[in-house]
């Protein structure tokens, strides 16, 4: 028996036929029936190209329905899909197709002469283009192309995917992802959230990543729905959106945003059933200014590149600000001590260890990084703080290379920013450890003022006290205008430590 993803999509792509997949508002719309199709097409063209089972497609393109197309396609023969991030420079891709050697890479039509030139130095055989109107060398060798109609068996454990992680902290690692991983996480996705064939998800993230691809793109596969693709968030196009869908998927940006404007009512989200809010940390005071708005709850729930969806506040039931739920069914997790090894109790912190069938198989050629992060007894360290509250849902407090520790006493720096963000003046703020000589790290706080105000840094730490232990409070308060942030997010405190990394020398 095949235990190829591609099979279980195929299925329900067969079943609903002239039904909607893929629309655009440029009225570029593919249903499933002609989805199936171009699958086979593009399929016969890679085969042409002499991409194998096994081999990899690395891809370097901008957003289109013909991008997740050439995905289905990529499974559909058995090979492995390889997304790469659309903000990677020339040198970080010279890297990627030297690691993982695809057989072919798929790059935009401006990009073209350069990715011949990264292919023909790190000897990559062959290179093709995709572009944003179904346009490309690989569009037309499609087109010319006998369509692949069989699917290539694949066992349960075979490769379906390497996604990169970001390297922020070294070199990128190429999370090895199989068809069971990225199945048996689709189905309880769909099945928690309770999507069905009626569903019309708002997509607006990017397609290169976990959420964006193997969350919002197979949840939609496997429960026989339907997306509204767009190229990225726009809250004139998002709330005009809303009178046609039923779910959003997004980061917490997308909800700051639409929070604050004014055309954000119950009655704009009426027809909505969920949103749903995940990459990033969504703060409480977003969760609630949201439902006060709207009267929905955002599902805030966590996931990893190396491991998909893990957690989630629930469909029915109590989504509590500040958390993001409780295990999803087949994910066990455990908090570990990271001085003793030890299980903590319920109410401390430790660092997060989860194991399922949604876990990857290991890091692409880096068999000592997958030892020491993937456990013998199956569960992943997932680098997370976490602590389980009283009503056993999961607080994410930071990560575990994000902790400060100051003078011996470990400072969480997401229980600073918390209390910092309070203050009427801030818009968000993000807290640091930097050098310092006496105490090994002085706690630092970086803050985003809101338009107009002139909050200093006497009445930031002014505000502190007496809300935390003198030893969490920051040393030094830095002001700028924005915090930096990847395309999913998520703040990039590495750099945030390089640029005050010498504040207390």
């Amino acid at each position: 028996m095949s235990h190829n993803l591609f099979e279980t999509f195929a299925r329900r792509m067969h079943e609903r036929g002239d039904a909607d997949f893929i629309t655009t508002r440029e009225g570029r719309d593919y249903s499933y029936a002609d989805a199936l199709a171009m699958s086979a097409r593009l399929a016969g063209a890679l085969i042409e190209l002499g991409v194998a089972p096994g081999d990899r497609v690395a891809v370097q393109v901008d957003k289109s329905p013909e991008a997740i197309l050439l995905y289905l396609a990529t499974l559909r023969i058995g090979a492995v899909y390889l997304p790469l991030n659309t903000g990677y420079t020339g040198d970080e891709i010279r890297y990627f197709l030297g690691d993982a050697e695809p057989a072919l890479f798929v790059c935009r039509p401006a990009a073209v002469e350069e990715a011949r030139a990264l292919a023909a130095e790190t000897g990559c055989p062959a290179v093709q283009t995709l572009g944003t109107a179904a346009d490309g060398s690989l569009v037309e060798a499609a087109a010319a192309a006998t369509p692949h109609e069989a699917v290539e068996p694949r066992d349960e454990d075979d490769l379906a995917a390497i996604l990169y992680t970001s390297g922020t902290t070294g070199r990128s690692k190429g999370a090895m992802l199989t068809h069971r991983n990225l199945g048996s996480n689709a189905a309880t996705l769909a099945e928690a959230w309770h999507f069905s064939e009626t569903d019309r998800l708002i997509h607006a993230l990017p397609i290169f990543h976990t959420h964006g691809l193997f969350v919002a793109c197979n949840v939609t596969l496997m429960a026989g729905a339907s997306m509204l693709f767009l190229a990225k968030f726009d809250a004139d196009v998002i709330i005009e959106a809303m009178a046609h869908g039923t779910v959003l998927m997004g980061v917490p940006t997308f909800y700051t945003r639409l929070v604050a404007d004014p055309r954000l009512t119950p009655e704009v989200t009426a027809r909505m059933r969920l949103f749903v809010s995940g990459s990033a940390p969504l703060t409480a005071e977003t969760h609630q200014a949201f439902e006060e708005k709207t009267g929905h709850a955002i599902l805030e729930r966590y996931g990893m590149t190396e491991t998909n969806m893990n957690i989630s506040n629930p469909y029915d039931g109590t989504r509590r600000a500040g958390t993001v739920g409780r295990p999803l069914p087949g994910v066990e997790i455990r908090i570990i001590d990271r001085e003793t090894g030890r299980e903590v109790a319920d109410g401390e912190i430790g660092i997060l260890q989860l194991r399922g069938p949604n876990v990857f198989i290991g890091y692409w050629r880096m068999p000592e990084k997958t030892r020491e992060e993937l456990l013998d007894d199956g569960f992943f360290i997932t680098g997370d703080l976490a602590m389980i509250d009283g009503h056993g849902y999961v607080q994410i407090v930071g990560r575990d290379k994000d902790l400060v520790i100051s003078g011996g006493f470990n400072v969480y720096p997401r229980e600073v920013e918390e209390v910092i963000d309070e203050h009427a003046g801030v818009v968000e703020s993000a807290v640091i450890g930097l050098p310092h000589p006496d105490l090994g790290e002085g706690v630092t706080a970086v803050v985003v003022l809101q338009p107009g105000d002139r909050l200093d840094e006497a009445e930031v730490l002014g505000h502190l006290e007496g809300r935390l232990a003198r030893y969490k409070q920051p040393r030094r308060v830095f002001f700028i205008d924005s915090l930096p942030r990847n395309t999913m997010g998520k703040v990039q405190k590495n750099q945030l430590r390089q640029q005050f990394e010498d504040t207390y020398r």
